[in-house]
């Protein structure tokens, strides 16, 4: 049996994007799956109760009893942590590039983002809340606040990684300072600031959730707080399984687009 007849079909070459995505979606299914049962055997063998793990498909079934609240709390958090990715992403680009271009203003600001960063999230969420009242906005503000510094910190580290040679080269070509943006910089940054939207991606949804445990009628994180209150665990591992889904899926689309964006990165 000849080596290409051993690949998978992502790995052939010639193999369509769309193929290739299809193909791992399945394959990452087959495992989530495979998981499940292993844990639905393990739990049903070892006799583990189920205020501490209860089987998969009792959450599951807790689930589909009542979509309604899931579905809706599901796309509640879904929105609020897109507003604060996307801004938190947008702002922690643009800020990037305002560093590397005026080192005086990233020595004066840039200490005072590392000192926000040791604020915990739960008392920047409290002042969020009292300075926009119980909103969407309020919610998305604090995604935005764990989203971005580490997008700000790697679009820097990226934009500091480029060779001189190569600027120096397109200078003698009469490249502008945006055209050196746009078609030096920012492309190789790309690399560091996915690395950063990657984390941001499970970051921001972190920070949905945090701020709907500060009141507020829909969202995944009211699921998780009205579960806690119940003690009812099956639907504490519902809204979690809720979150975990979210997250992976987020994850997942972020990282489809570093696939298609920084192409370059598979042929090295």
């Amino acid at each position: 049996m000849s080596a290409a007849t051993l690949q998978s079909p992502a790995a052939r070459p010639g193999t369509s994007p769309l193929l290739t995505a299809l193909f791992r979606a399945v394959r990452g299914l087959a495992i989530l799956l495979a998981v499940l049962a292993a844990v639905e055997g393990l739990v049903v063998v070892l006799n583990v109760k189920p205020w501490y793990v209860p089987r998969p498909t009792l959450v599951l079934n807790a689930i589909l009893a009542t979509p309604e609240p899931y579905v809706q709390g599901f796309l509640r958090t879904l929105t609020e942590t897109l507003m604060g990715f996307t801004s938190g992403a947008i702002f922690g680009v643009g800020i990037a590039i305002v560093f590397f271009r005026a080192r005086v203003l990233r020595e004066l600001i840039f200490p005072v983002f590392v000192v926000s960063q040791t604020i915990p999230v739960i008392a920047f969420g409290a002042l969020v809340v009292l300075w926009f009242g119980n909103t969407l906005i309020a919610k998305a503000a604090i995604s935005f606040y764990l989203t971005f510094f580490p997008v700000t910190v790697n679009a820097l580290l990226g934009l500091e990684s480029v060779d001189p040679r190569q600027e120096a080269l397109m200078r003698s070509f009469g490249a502008s300072r945006f055209q050196l943006l746009t078609r030096l910089q920012l492309p190789a940054a790309l690399p560091q600031i996915f690395v950063a939207l990657r984390l941001a991606s499970a970051l921001s949804l972190v920070g949905a959730i945090v701020g709907e445990w500060f009141g507020d009628t829909v969202g995944l994180g009211v699921l998780l707080l009205q579960g806690m209150y119940n003690e009812n665990v099956v639907a504490i591992w519902a809204a979690i399984a809720m979150c975990a889904l979210l997250g992976t899926g987020f994850y997942a689309v972020v990282a489809a687009a570093e696939r298609a964006l920084v192409f370059w990165g598979a042929e090295q």
